[in-house]
């Protein structure tokens, strides 16, 4: 079991830490990373959830109880670390961000490829239709968070970028599509259907060596302790909770597996961007996307190895 789960995880950070190797010895640079995420943000991701959601059967895919009650979590862990950070008196700009950092999951990048190494093909559609649910609960919470602590003051321009952001996301148009594609049952043309294959198979190596080159300890800087709780609240206590709730609505077997990998995923990279933009601390966000992904390789190994013994 343990070399099973090691077997699961390992290859994800090895490519990872293969991303953070090329940068050191300089076979890529920061531009080429800046294009590499703009090339799978908006054109390899898009693609990969098309075709897994696209090309699936909607009706025995999808979990609407599964998706109502993901959602829930979000909300309730976007709300509990914020009212956290209001109480415990954290500076205005820090109280997004710690927030954020608490809930918001790098899904896209480092969940969907451990839903993939660990359950194949049929855990990658299922984890894609559920991301497909989540990215505007997820989008919406952080605008929320980071825009609260100022009473409105982030700027018109701010507001109205991120409630495009919002409506025009290309990871959920992409997934809107595909799930209007499988609803309505049309199929692809074989010379399409292998295309689309070719293309979507450098989603997720391209995205994972993107992490790693942008991974630096320099990163974590300032007071630890609020990095590392976000940390915690993201990668065990939010799975946890997860767990709790959906064995008690009866949800089991790869939708309860596919939910919490999502749940557990670090904190995505595009938090420190949305601070940024929404004057939130962008130290604090890089130092929790930094820290939770360098942990979730142990949090990832315990939460997978409780799923083997639940027999998933």
């Amino acid at each position: 079991m343990i070399i099973d789960i090691i077997n699961i995880v390992l290859p994800v950070f090895l490519v990872i830490g293969l991303g953070a190797a090329l940068l050191r010895i300089g076979l890529i640079d920061d531009a080429f990373l800046h294009r590499t995420n703009r090339l799978v943000y908006y054109l390899c991701l898009p693609l990969l959830l098309f075709y897994k959601i696209g090309t699936a059967d909607f009706a025995s895919n999808f979990n609407g109880l599964l998706v109502l009650t993901a959602a829930a979590l979000t909300v309730l862990a976007a709300a509990g670390s914020y009212l956290y950070a209001h109480w415990r008196k954290y500076p205005q700009t820090a109280i997004g961000a710690f927030s954020q950092g608490s809930f918001r999951g790098n899904l896209a990048y480092i969940g969907l490829a451990i839903a993939f190494n660990a359950y194949g093909e049929a855990g990658l559609t299922r984890a894609g239709l559920l991301m497909g649910f989540m990215v505007p609960v997820l989008n919406f919470c952080a605008i929320v968070v980071l825009l609260l602590p100022h009473h409105g003051d982030a700027g018109a321009g701010s507001k109205a970028q991120w409630r495009k952001q919002l409506l025009l996301n290309p990871l959920i148009l992409a997934s809107a599509a595909g799930i209007i594609w499988s609803m309505f049952g049309f199929g692809l043309p074989t010379a399409l259907d292998r295309g689309l294959k070719i293309v979507t198979g450098l989603a997720l190596p391209l995205a994972l060596i993107a992490i790693g080159g942008s991974f630096t300890f320099k990163k974590l800087k300032g007071d630890l302790r609020p990095v590392l709780l976000a940390s915690t609240v993201k990668l065990l206590l939010l799975p946890a909770a997860g767990l709790l709730c959906l064995t008690a609505l009866g949800i089991s077997g790869l939708d309860l597996a596919t939910g919490l990998i999502l749940l557990g995923a670090p904190a995505a990279t595009a938090n420190f961007i949305m601070a940024y933009e929404l004057k939130g601390d962008t130290e604090l966000a890089a130092s929790i996307v930094m820290l939770s992904t360098l942990l979730s390789a142990a949090s990832y190994s315990l939460l997978l190895l409780s799923l083997r013994y639940l027999g998933l």
